[in-house]
């Protein structure tokens, strides 16, 4: 007869990175699309990198990868490009860029 094995678990949560804080960009309507709103972060240079990074699958919303170019964003959501996270701002939201001006 077979006794069952009783291991624990390994903990894996101290492998994983931490997962970054977000640094907060208004917009300026209630919804944007992600390339916009990549580029409105300046997590890229312009639209067609956008374009060539989501279509890569290098973008994720809200932890989950969006190959959309055209995804509304809403206020709360969290984008990633290559480890900066970026929440999108409610409309008039006063974003401090850390500068002292």
């Amino acid at each position: 007869m077979r006794l069952p094995s009783f291991r624990r678990a390994r903990d894996t949560s101290a492998d994983e990175p931490a997962a970054p804080a977000p640094r907060d960009v208004a917009i300026r309507d209630e919804v944007i699309r992600l390339g916009q709103f990549l580029k409105l972060a300046n997590l890229v240079d312009n639209g067609a990198e956008a374009k060539e990074l989501i279509a890569a699958g290098e973008v994720t919303v809200n932890d989950e990868v969006d190959l959309r170019r055209g995804r509304q964003l809403r206020a709360g959501d969290v984008v990633v490009l290559r480890g900066e996270a970026v929440r999108v701002a409610e409309p008039g939201t006063e974003v401090s860029d850390g500068l002292p001006w």
